[in-house]
């Protein structure tokens, strides 16, 4: 099979037909396949019908990723062929390209990418819920950092009209997994919630929810910087944390009149865990949602058997597909339509072109982002 690979460079550049041209191609072939007697997964192999996407050539640093040609995806049944015209950066997508998160069963083993925005290019057999050129953004297990790919007709959002690409690949995986989280602690109005690392992307989304919501935001970050993107987003109190975690149940105390936080959003674990055990109120929810500051902690459980807490973990990558659409569905009841009003909106830090994404991975994990780091896939 013909393979075209090409190394990050300055300047590099591929140039192809981004038409759909090649997707009337796929349908033809797919109409040739749904006789009814193939039922196995097929993957288009011939060279005219191949797409642009970034590879993990082995475990590595940036220098691991390179453009490479790869078969377009054929859907599935009830999947849709979708032409990503964005893609945002996770965290994921750096343990995946280390080695130290593999892809879901069914994903890219070597494709990264976990959410986009694009258009829907092609229906599978069954699939009703879109039509050729909708325009849409989801969450997929992997796949995101390439011209095209398959998703499951019940994963996919339809984007506002409002958006631009680069804000609709900013939103899925930030705003699906703060809303979900904040249902799973069983936030209500009204509620003070306490969220670590409040200027990241699901850090900055879950500010904008609890406020549309009715709930009060207090957020901790260490540049100060990032607390005042969030301030300008709905969040009530900022705490700049610097070596004493001790200061986030003072600050919380004072914010909250001594009451405490109803639900913590905990996108960092380690030391931060324990340190908001001593600024939950009574029967507080803390859910916690990453790991970077660590993934163990010397946890108080006195407190936590006084104040009758609960600490649950959440991730949405190896969920099952009903599951993933359970939160999606939520996700388009609940928030999608603040979207439209202009209630919340996706903060997008920077972006690249497609064929610069270990530039943009730097920039993410450099740690001065405030917002999401999105890739331009197509034109």
């Amino acid at each position: 099979m013909f393979m075209l690979s090409m190394r990050f460079g300055a300047g590099a550049r591929i140039q192809e037909d981004n038409g759909f041209g090649r997707m009337n191609r796929i349908a033809a072939r797919m109409n040739r396949m749904s006789a009814g007697h193939r039922r196995k997964r097929h993957i288009v192999s011939m060279t005219d019908d191949t797409m642009r996407a970034i590879v993990i050539t082995r475990p590595g640093g940036v220098e691991v990723l390179e453009v490479q040609r790869r078969p377009v995806p054929v859907p599935g049944e009830r999947e849709v062929l979708v032409r990503v015209r964005a893609a945002g950066l996770n965290r994921a997508d750096i343990l995946q390209r280390e080695g130290r998160y593999p892809a879901p069963p069914g994903a890219p083993a070597d494709v990264p990418g976990m959410e986009f925005a694009g258009e829907v290019a092609v229906l599978g057999r069954g699939a009703a819920r879109w039509r050729a050129g909708d325009r849409v953004m989801g969450i997929t297990g992997g796949g995101g950092y390439a011209e095209q790919l398959v998703a499951h007709e019940d994963t996919l959002v339809r984007v506002p009209g409002r958006l631009g690409w680069e804000e609709a690949a900013a939103i899925p995986e930030a705003f699906i997994t703060s809303h979900d989280a904040l249902r799973q602690a069983e936030f209500v109005g009204g509620e003070h919630v306490l969220i670590h690392a409040v200027g990241s992307g699901v850090g900055l989304a879950a500010v904008q929810v609890v406020r549309a919501l009715g709930g009060t935001g207090i957020g901790t970050a260490r540049h100060g910087a990032k607390l005042d993107v969030a301030a300008s987003l709905g969040l009530s109190h900022g705490i700049l944390v610097g070596g004493d975690l001790a200061v986030i149940a003072s600050e919380v105390a004072l914010a909250t009149g001594g009451r405490g936080v109803g639900v913590v959003l905990d996108l960092l674990g380690g030391a931060y865990t324990a340190a908001s055990i001593p600024a939950m109120a009574p029967r507080g929810r803390l859910t916690l949602i990453g790991t970077l500051a660590g993934p163990r902690t010397d946890l108080p459980l006195g407190p936590v058997l006084r104040g009758r807490l609960s600490i649950r973990g959440t991730v949405l990558r190896s969920r099952s597909l009903e599951e993933k659409v359970a939160a999606t569905r939520a996700f388009e009841r609940e928030v999608v339509p603040l979207f439209e009003s202009g209630a919340v909106r996706a903060v997008v830090d920077s972006s690249f072109p497609l064929e610069e994404a270990g530039a943009a991975q730097e920039r993410m994990t450099s740690n001065q982002t405030t917002g999401k780091v999105v890739l331009r896939v197509g034109g």
